[in-house]
């Protein structure tokens, strides 16, 4: 059996009484049988949190570290006024190498729009630190329209499809560049 790659899921708000958490628990409970990827998680309230506790890792150190081990991305974010939120960008910038040469896809949310304006930024974003962006993606308009009180979807099936296909060009994506970091660093052509 092949080793299993590391797909970090990150939220991409750090509002209270934010939605993210009922998008980004869909996500996790629709990929987390998967036989190709182990989850972790990348929190800016877990980074935010551990600024004021005791002993707490430093976060840099942390972000450096989840950043690194990953091989693949899910970015569910929020639009913001027509943008993606702070907390999302300070994650972002905090680490620039570990991104290099891995794949990126976004779930977002929002009114009308469904965060399609927030992706569409982070596209600029993410290309700066020479990851590959997945051009298919979820989105969600009126997203809190769509999810009862439970955190589970009206419709389900609407969004499976989607979903499939997002995850397969991630999974083509993340073996791919998985393979090419380790046959050439890319440290080394990037240079």
């Amino acid at each position: 059996m092949t080793e299993k790659m590391t797909l970090a899921v990150i939220y991409g708000s750090a509002r209270q009484g934010r939605f993210c958490d009922t998008v980004a628990s869909w996500l996790i409970r629709e990929i987390s049988t998967s036989s190709v990827f182990s989850l972790t998680i990348i929190d800016p309230v877990r980074l935010r949190t551990s600024r004021g506790a005791e002993k707490a890792v430093d976060p840099a150190e942390w972000m450096e570290r989840k950043v690194a081990e990953a091989d693949a991305f899910i970015v569910v974010t929020p639009e913001y006024n027509h943008g993606y939120p702070a907390a999302l960008k300070e994650l972002i910038d905090s680490v620039y190498e570990p991104w290099h040469a891995k794949p990126v896809a976004f779930v977002s949310y929002g009114g009308a729009s469904g965060g399609i304006r927030a992706v569409e930024q982070l596209r600029q974003v993410f290309g700066e630190l020479h990851t590959v962006t997945m051009r298919d993606g979820i989105s969600f308009s009126k997203a809190w329209s769509k999810f009862d009180a439970a955190g589970n979807l009206y419709k389900p099936e609407e969004m499976r499809a989607p979903l499939f296909l997002m995850m397969d060009r991630l999974t083509w994506w993340a073996r791919t560049l998985k393979n090419a970091r380790k046959t050439t660093p890319y440290s080394e052509i990037a240079a």
